[in-house]
């Protein structure tokens, strides 16, 4: 297949592509969006936590009936905090990791004309696209939005009645995450036979870069885990519309005996829990993966233990299947249970240290290009680790009873999870920038996005772990009420003013990238000095990525600072620069990597 190709519309080539660039482009523009709507609800409610009587105009503006006076009314309060999580985790984090990177580098760094599917691949954009559409809808029916918490437990999201965000909005959360789940299974499948059956002469498994080891097991959790995920919210329209007893038995509402017998809210936690812990996989190894390739092409050096961090990042896939009961050692479960549970958990820190010491050993005397990409990816294995060590104690049985449902719980998978998957988002889209749009984002308004960020990131989540320490509970509207919070209150308000900021400062990444697609200095065919193959495709988009025969590999994907004589730092370049394209053959008598 050559550049040449029948002639696109507007429509075809924009909208309804079959082209992995454009509906990479697709998923990122939109997880943008969904991402503006989900930061602007959280400093909404952070307004609230910080100074619970004081009126707002900006809450009178956004909020519309579900305010008085300026002030947020409880019911919208309890609703707008599982709607930032929920958009979060799966419309911005699952759509700007996976579904941007995987639809943009897997083809090109395997060396495949498209994905193996163009079709699938388009049908997963505009099933993400509408549970999007849905999800947004549900922010505006009249009762509210959905309201039983991210984890939408029964029976507040089973009993329609049950309170406001129990109605229409609940509901609509369900068919939204139901045509999610349909979305991410059919780009899931899409990457696993891409990957298995389209890479180009010479890519063995281990010649693969880390990125794409990372979007592969990423696939197969996804393939495992979501359909639990997508039984739990099928079972519960039963509960909600139909009459079934699925997660309900006993029930009072206002004095009346509901009919429902037999049923447990248990069982809906093992099967949302079965999908919500490899989900922060599912979230974090995309931006693991796209780490390992930032660090090594900035360090200019090979990435360090090649064959442990792929076999660490099998190690998490399998082990994340087996540690959800964590988040349920409160739920009245068997305490031997428990403690297989917390042996699972503590194993799982075992392959993410790997990981992480790889990295620093990666960064360790490197000649490092501290550009923007590279200072997230520093960022994120900063956060890992910070946000990983509090992921020991919430993973003891008996220590995780005392801060169960404490702002240490936020703080902890808000710096593991949340800052450090959208740091890696932030890194691969500075790193590939050039590659998607043909343009250089500014790099003075990276710096000051990237610093801003980070301080703001540990500004918020860093005093959350103390106040949650000290018995803060989450999800409360206000503490008022509770005057042995009360000396908490001003940390509260620190950590408002730093969410605010750092709300605020996304505006300069938002500006960057949509100025710099338009008016940024055109990109160089490599502008990065790396390996991979993506960097061998032109500048200018053509269909099939490569004009004529695909290119051939021979070598891995980290041949960086190759030298003559391997132990002598000052002799010269084996290939004269210190990258080489996977595409160079191995000179007579050169050692493969």
């Amino acid at each position: 297949m050559s550049e040449h190709h029948h002639k696109e519309t507007f429509v075809t080539k924009y909208i309804f592509s079959q082209d992995h660039k454009m509906i990479s482009k697709q998923f990122l523009v939109t997880g943008m969006f969904m991402g503006i709507i989900a930061v602007l609800m959280s400093m909404l409610f952070r307004l609230q936590l910080a100074w619970p009587d004081t009126s707002f105009t900006i809450v009178e503006a956004f909020l519309g009936s579900h305010q008085t006076n300026g002030i947020m009314d409880p019911d919208i309060y309890l609703a707008l905090v599982p709607s930032d999580g929920t958009i979060m985790v799966f419309f911005v984090l699952t759509a700007g990791l996976s579904g941007t990177f995987s639809n943009l580098l897997i083809p090109l760094q395997i060396g495949a004309r498209d994905m193996a599917s163009g079709f699938l691949n388009m049908i997963s954009y505009w099933l993400f696209f509408l549970s999007s559409v849905v999800m947004v809808i549900s922010l505006f029916v009249e009762a509210g939005p959905a309201a039983a918490g991210w984890t939408i437990y029964p029976p507040l999201s089973a009993l329609p009645q049950a309170i406001p965000g129990s109605g229409a909005g609940m509901t609509l959360w369900l068919v939204s995450m139901a045509i999610f789940i349909a979305s991410s299974l059919i780009g899931a499948l899409n990457y696993i036979v891409t990957v298995l059956n389209l890479r180009t002469k010479g890519m063995h498994m281990t010649r693969l870069p880390l990125t794409m080891w990372a979007f592969f097991i990423t696939a197969i959790i996804g393939v495992v885990s979501f359909p639990v995920l997508l039984s739990a919210a099928l079972l519960l329209l039963f509960d909600r519309s139909f009459g079934t007893s699925f997660f309900l038995s006993d029930i009072f509402i206002s004095g009346e005996v509901l009919h429902y017998q037999g049923g447990s809210p248990v069982l809906f936690e093992h099967l949302f829990w079965f999908l919500g812990h490899p989900e922060v996989y599912i979230v974090l190894l995309p931006a693991l993966g796209i780490t390992s390739e930032v660090i090594s092409t900035n360090s200019r050096k090979p990435i360090f233990g090649y064959r442990a961090m792929i076999l660490s990042i099998m190690a998490i896939a399998f082990l994340s299947t087996i540690v959800w009961g964590h988040h349920m050692f409160i739920s009245g479960m068997n305490p031997f249970l428990g403690s297989v549970f917390t042996f699972t958990t503590l194993l799982i820190a075992i392959p993410s240290a790997v990981k992480a010491f790889n990295y620093l050993t990666t960064l360790w005397k490197g000649n490092l290009q501290l550009n923007p990409a590279m200072l997230f990816s520093i960022g994120l294995v900063s956060t890992f680790v910070t946000g990983g060590l509090t992921g020991l104690v919430l993973g003891d049985s008996a220590l995780d009873i005392n801060i169960h449902d404490t702002y240490f719980v936020v703080a902890h998978f808000h710096l593991v999870m949340g800052v450090s998957a959208i740091f890696g988002m932030y890194a691969g889209v500075y790193h590939w920038f050039p590659k998607m749009y043909g343009r250089m984002m500014n790099k003075a308004l990276g710096y000051w996005h990237f610093w801003i960020t980070i301080i703001c990131a540990y500004g918020v989540f860093w005093p959350m772990h103390f106040i949650g320490l000290a018995g803060l509970p989450r999800r409360y509207y206000t503490n008022t009420e509770f005057p042995m919070f009360d000396d908490l209150a001003d940390i509260n308000v620190v950590i408002t003013i730093f969410a605010l900021v750092g709300g605020v400062a996304q505006l300069i990444f938002i500006a960057n990238f949509f100025i710099s697609m338009y008016r940024g200095p055109k990109a160089t065919q490599n502008p990065w000095k790396s390996n991979t193959l993506e960097w061998t495709t032109p500048v200018e988009h053509i269909h099939g990525n490569w004009p004529g025969k695909i290119p051939e590999v021979h070598r891995w994907a980290y041949d960086y600072s190759k030298r003559v004589d391997p132990d002598d730092d000052d002799s010269d370049f084996l290939h004269g620069e210190d990258f080489v394209l996977q595409t160079t053959p191995l000179l007579e008598g050169e050692e493969p990597s």
